[in-house]
């Protein structure tokens, strides 16, 4: 009992860590596959094959996508932890740090920045807030946990629905070839009856 309870467990929590994915069920025999409602010919069987295929291309595309963004923000994260650890230290000192920051693309400016305890966040759309040096570090700490967090499991996610475009096209190339076979046996009769 308690081993039936632990393996739909495990079953659960596959699903739900590929939540929104729909699975594709291998089809194991073609006949009845073609018996299901919906599935009528060979024909309306591989459009609708094709058609989840379609599907899964266009979420691998919105994952992908996604993942890139991740992969370009966890480095920005990151740079902008360094400096707020190097503005931590440099903080008891009452000398300004000497740096550079960006106006535009490839265009740096020089600047002299005192000590101070506050820094002011860029969080997009166009919207700004300070921060204390402390509260600001913890911020960026939990969103970089956070972004990578979320890159392990689209990563996850773009490996399962690779399995999941591999059993469509398997289906799809089942379906196809009983098809081809089908009719070169309905050939066959005909040709056998004319004789």
């Amino acid at each position: 009992m308690a081993a039936t309870i632990d393996n739909s467990n495990a079953v659960q929590a596959t699903k739900r860590k590929h939540l929104g994915i729909p699975e594709a069920v291998f089809v194991e025999d073609v006949d009845s596959f073609l018996k299901q409602p919906g599935n009528e010919t060979a024909d309306s069987a591989l459009r609708k094959l094709d058609e989840q295929y379609q599907k899964y291309k266009y979420m691998e595309l919105n994952l992908s996508q996604k993942k890139l963004r991740l992969k370009s923000q966890i480095p920005q994260i990151t740079q902008t932890l360094e400096i707020l650890r190097h503005m931590q230290k440099k903080k008891e000192t009452t000398a300004p740090m000497q740096t550079h920051f960006m106006l535009a693309d490839n265009v740096y400016c020089k600047a002299s920045v005192p000590p101070t305890d506050k820094v002011c966040l860029w969080l997009g759309a166009n919207v700004m807030l300070e921060y204390d040096i402390d509260e600001a570090q913890a911020l960026l700490e939990k969103n970089l946990t956070t972004a990578s967090r979320n890159l392990e499991t689209l990563e996850d996610d773009l490996d399962f629905l690779r399995d999941q475009f591999t059993t469509t096209e398997v289906n799809m190339a089942r379906v196809y070839n009983w098809d081809v076979k089908r009719r070169s046996k309905e050939n066959i009769l005909k040709l056998a009856d004319k004789s």
